[in-house]
């Protein structure tokens, strides 16, 4: 299990103790150091059964002057949004969780995660 934060986010943090109270095993992913490659937000989309905009940060600065809000959420347009996920991290929604099953989870609440710990 490996999940994706921003140690300076409150929801990454709670998921974090939350699994460390349930004794799980998992990676630590500093997203915004170890910023994921195209292939690897595609990948998680896949196992998320999202598309890039269901997970995009929309409110975030660097998404106002990208003007992310008016990009078209069609499959023609899923490329230049996983480049901008990819060119500007702060962007993905956190925290997310990659379960041992092979799908993943926005963990942003003790719901999810706990959802991920049944995976």
């Amino acid at each position: 299990m490996e999940i994706w934060i921003n140690p300076a986010c409150s929801k990454c943090r709670s998921a974090v103790q939350l699994l460390d109270a349930e004794g799980a095993e998992y990676t630590v992913r500093r997203y915004l150091e170890d910023v994921p490659s195209p292939d690897e937000i595609r990948t998680v989309l896949d196992r998320l059964g999202l598309e890039p905009w269901d997970i995009t940060r929309t409110q975030e600065a660097d998404a106002k002057e990208l003007g992310l809000k008016k990009w078209p959420r069609e499959a023609g347009s899923r490329e230049r949004w996983i480049s901008a996920l990819a060119e500007h991290p702060k962007l993905i929604q956190r925290p997310i969780i990659t379960a041992d099953d092979g799908t993943a989870v926005v963990g942003r609440t003790d719901e999810a995660v706990r959802d991920a710990l049944g995976r």
